[in-house]
């Protein structure tokens, strides 16, 4: 009786929150899968590109998110036959959402990186032709000599993602061509001319070899911005030695797009001298240039992680690797 005339005696507001509390804990909460669809479709408003963009069916991702609307027990977006629309909730859950789904994308790269380490296993970027190298080949021999329990994962990756993944640690070390940001340390492996990939019917194709002012003003294959613009300075030697800036067009993410793109007329660009074997191509002509700087082959690490195992493992052996073939210390 003491326990029921309690209850009676209780504001209203109290009973109402009380069941409103015990509402919500009853719900079952979202999952990271469930959010990143959330923050698709509310990128696209558009079932069909949503789940296009995802690798799922349209089907199961409207039932995903009817789910995420009852587990969070409100309406996220507006349908209707045509169009696809936040509610108000919808947009004021769309900060929240992003947070947990970024914070769940640095644990995981997190926990993986712990994985590598705990499980002797190591991630080795390549960028381009560097894997088929003789400088790779080698230093992954040595690593399967001296390092025989260590697992080797091989990583190719395009203009983008070599420093953007090694930056961020998705990759341990990379070899890939400087220069490159701060915050990443290098070794030297090997030096090489640079030439010029133009298209076979630019007027100069023809000639035995070229400087740099007889490429005038010609357009310059570019690159995403994500990609660290130092890296691509370089590249397109920008500014010219007259210091007369580089001019852009298409943009290209990796090494077949921008010898299309070379091969199509749309602009050059400056490529290592091993692309004459390793990328031959119909439409593209390669020439030397003489007074155009070389280009350096480097294995790469960030300074934060350079005492790991598996990163020092790989150091150890590129460190092995550079000495026998220059005869000389290579740098600390």
């Amino acid at each position: 009786m003491r326990t029921w005339a309690g209850s009676i005696a209780q504001p209203l507001w109290l009973q109402v929150g009380a069941l409103a509390v015990a509402d919500t804990a009853g719900l079952a909460e979202p999952s990271f899968q469930q959010l990143r669809i959330f923050l698709t479709l509310g990128e696209e408003l558009h079932f069909g590109r949503a789940a296009a963009r995802l690798h799922m069916t349209q089907p199961a991702l409207s039932r995903q998110m009817k789910d995420l609307e009852k587990r969070l027990g409100v309406v996220l977006f507006s349908r209707d036959s045509r169009t696809v629309s936040f509610t108000e909730a919808g947009r004021g859950l769309t900060e929240e959402a992003r947070v947990i789904v970024e914070s769940m994308g640095r644990l995981r790269l997190r926990a993986g990186q712990w994985g590598r380490t705990l499980a002797g296993h190591v991630v080795v970027g390549t960028i381009g032709a560097e894997a088929a190298m003789p400088y790779t080949r080698a230093i992954l021999e040595h690593l399967r000599a001296s390092q025989p329990r260590l697992t080797v994962e091989i990583r190719s990756l395009n203009f983008t993602e070599h420093l953007v993944q090694l930056m961020s640690g998705d990759i341990d070390v990379a070899i890939l061509r400087p220069p490159v940001p701060v915050g990443i340390e290098l070794l030297e492996l090997a030096t090489e001319p640079r030439v010029a990939c133009l298209a076979v019917t630019d007027p100069i194709a023809d000639l035995a070899e070229i400087s740099l002012a007889d490429l005038g003003d010609r357009i310059f294959v570019d690159v995403p911005p994500e990609v660290p613009r130092v890296w691509w300075d370089f590249w397109a030697m920008d500014p010219r030695p007259d210091g007369t800036r580089v001019r852009y067009g298409p943009v290209v993410s990796d090494m077949e797009g921008l010898l299309l793109a070379v091969a199509r007329g749309d602009g050059m660009c400056f490529l290592p001298a091993a692309a004459r074997e390793l990328f031959p191509r119909p439409g593209v002509r390669y020439l030397d240039v003489v007074d155009l700087s070389p280009s350096a082959s480097a294995l790469g690490w960030p300074v934060q992680y350079r005492d790991r195992p598996g990163v020092r493992a790989v150091r150890a052996a590129a460190s092995a690797i550079a000495v026998s073939s220059r005869g000389r210390t290579p740098p600390r």
